[in-house]
């Protein structure tokens, strides 16, 4: 019954909230724990001998559906053939120990080996994420006890029942204990993982508001914010980073000629080529109506003005919704490398007076500074908005 409400949960979390797969797998872990629970009562004139491989089945599936879904969450990965290949092994050892014995000992040690192989596998593969959370650090704990309990527990049980057949091991107190213990462990894993879940939703709800509607990228404040944090970070690590300041060209003819909506799918073409060029540790956001910039972390400004030819290409490609087959949009890009006790206003500035004489050769290329004296003031407020078309 308890299976059957979280997984529920889960199930609701992801249908509603559209998450991620980790959750549907969470409701897949409760949902083979609720099989395996009910398979450990068996029916009458159901042999004994098929418990152990089925439970032993089902609890597999729960264990790798919680192990894959914890460090899916966190952006890690996990093996599924080595998890596949823990099970298979257990499984063929389990068989071969069934049928040559009525002894509960060698089953227990290899059912639970197999289940603690799997969270010692999760549990390393969640310590690998750059970025950890209170909640995260918890599931990590959570999922160490796991494994170190499906190693450790089997000593217990055969130094306080060693040699018992199944039918009496299930009638021990310890068999009692036992189930009540993984039932509380169960319930607080489930608590927590839900818990975790809660959290994603609060994060990506405050992750959307800080983005822009059209592209996805972030809007200007939450740029400005992540960039002056990310810079910061540069200075601490000795770490190179670059900005690039883009905008689209003849931006208001295609508004004018073939409407705002056009407009706005051209800014959200514009938007997805960015995201999809970018990495995991640059950050980009739409920082006006058709002004982008991109800031690129560990790279120097050699490297982010290839950058930002590749994007200029890619865009340069695009076929935008609305535009006839034959007209593509493009864009004129300005690219600054951060240089020594230089912040994000003075480097910006740079990088818009190089973005400004992109427009001046022409438009759709790739200008960049390498002067230090170059500011910018030498650009009037009047001849910037005469070149921004």
């Amino acid at each position: 019954m308890m299976a059957a409400v979280f997984m529920t949960v889960f199930l609701v979390m992801w249908k509603r909230g559209q998450m991620g797969r980790y959750v549907l797998a969470f409701a897949g872990a409760y949902f083979f724990f609720g099989l395996g629970f009910l398979v450990t009562q068996p029916l009458p004139g159901f042999s004994e001998d098929f418990v152990f491989p089925i439970t032993h089945l089902l609890f597999s599936l729960a264990c790798a559906c919680a192990v894959w879904g914890a460090v899916n969450r966190v952006g890690e990965s996990v093996s599924l053939p080595a998890m596949g290949y823990i099970y298979l092994v257990s499984a063929i050892t389990l068989l071969a120990t069934t049928a040559a014995s009525d002894q509960v000992d060698a089953r227990f040690y290899i059912v639970n080996a197999g289940y603690g192989l799997m969270f010692t596998l999760g549990t390393m593969a969640m310590l690998q994420a750059k970025k950890r959370s209170a909640i995260d650090v918890l599931v990590i704990v959570l999922f160490a006890i796991s494994a170190t309990q499906f190693l450790v527990h089997p000593v217990f049980a055969v130094l306080l029942d060693s040699g018992s057949s199944t039918s009496n091991y299930r009638d021990s107190i310890y068999y009692t204990v036992l189930n009540v213990a993984v039932t509380i462990q169960a319930l607080i894993t489930a608590v927590t993982l839900i818990g975790a879940c809660a959290w994603d939703q609060v994060v990506a709800e405050r992750e959307r508001m800080l983005c822009d509607v059209l592209t996805g990228l972030r809007a200007r404040r939450a740029f400005e914010q992540d960039s002056l944090a990310v810079i910061e970070r540069a200075k601490q690590e000795g770490v190179s980073v670059s900005l690039v300041v883009a905008d689209i060209d003849n931006f208001k003819s295609v508004n004018d000629v073939y409407g705002h909506q056009v407009g706005d799918n051209g800014i959200a073409a514009f938007g997805a080529v960015i995201a999809g060029m970018i990495r995991n540790s640059d950050v980009a956001g739409r920082i006006g109506g058709e002004e982008f910039c991109i800031l690129a972390w560990n790279c120097d400004g050699v490297q982010a003005e290839a950058m930002a030819e590749r994007v200029r290409r890619r865009l340069s490609d695009t076929p935008v919704s609305g535009l006839p087959a034959d007209v593509r949009l493009t864009a004129s890009f300005g690219v600054a490398e951060r240089l020594d006790g230089e912040g994000y206003g003075k480097m910006f500035a740079r990088a818009d007076v190089e973005l400004y004489r992109a427009k001046e050769n022409g438009r759709n290329c790739v200008c960049f500074s390498r002067a230090a004296d170059v500011v910018a003031p030498l650009v009037s407020p009047e001849a910037k908005r005469g070149a921004a078309g």
